[in-house]
């Protein structure tokens, strides 16, 4: 009998543990809530607040090298322009002596076919050296009139219908460095005149 008592009660703990099975007991409702699955271990705490730390620490480390890496390049770049015009400006520094040296020939020599060729060699020399460093002259006059290429100032009438559209005069030459336009042309366009003007 006691068997049979112990393997009934052994059953009934087994249903009890069914999934499925409808507990009604309070002291089973509370058995089977476990404080550690609803809070973490103080232990799993300190791990996740030391990696917290950790990835902050990254953060403003991180945040530190883009800052310094950000200053470095705007006092480059700073540098980089209050610069840029040294190696034209020193390239031009030997024409600035010939304009000092032909400018006393003018105060003082009396020879004009002198001080005109030494005027001269001066401004072909500073062409030069502006070439030298990519500058071009844009050749204008006698040309299509381009929009892209030219600053039309006015118009003139002309008598030569294939004149019309074309560049006449020149009042400004245009200039491109490295190819690219830095100063556009300003012209004069000729209009084609109507047969009653």
């Amino acid at each position: 009998m006691e068997e049979k008592e112990k393997s009934i009660h052994e059953t009934g703990a087994n249903r009890e543990s069914e999934p499925g099975m409808d507990i009604n007991s309070d002291d089973n409702v509370a058995g089977t809530m476990n404080l550690d699955d609803e809070f973490p271990a103080e232990s799993e705490i300190e791990r996740l607040k030391s990696e917290l730390d950790e990835q902050k620490d990254k953060y403003l480390r991180l945040y530190a090298e883009f800052d310094n890496f950000r200053r470095r390049n705007a006092k480059e770049r700073l540098e980089l322009i209050q610069t840029a015009g040294r190696e034209v400006i020193a390239s031009m520094l030997e024409v600035l002596d010939d304009c000092d040296r032909a400018e006393r020939q003018m105060m003082t020599g009396d020879n004009l076919e002198q001080i005109r060729q030494g005027n001269q060699l001066v401004f072909n020399k500073l062409r030069n050296t502006l070439q030298a460093r990519g500058l071009k002259e844009m050749k204008s006059v006698g040309q299509r009139f381009d929009a892209d290429l030219h600053e039309a100032i006015t118009e003139v009438p002309v008598q030569d219908p294939a004149l019309a559209g074309t560049v006449i005069d020149e009042v400004e030459k245009g200039y491109s460095l490295n190819d690219k336009i830095i100063r556009f042309a300003k012209v004069v366009v000729g209009k084609q005149t109507s047969s009653g003007e």
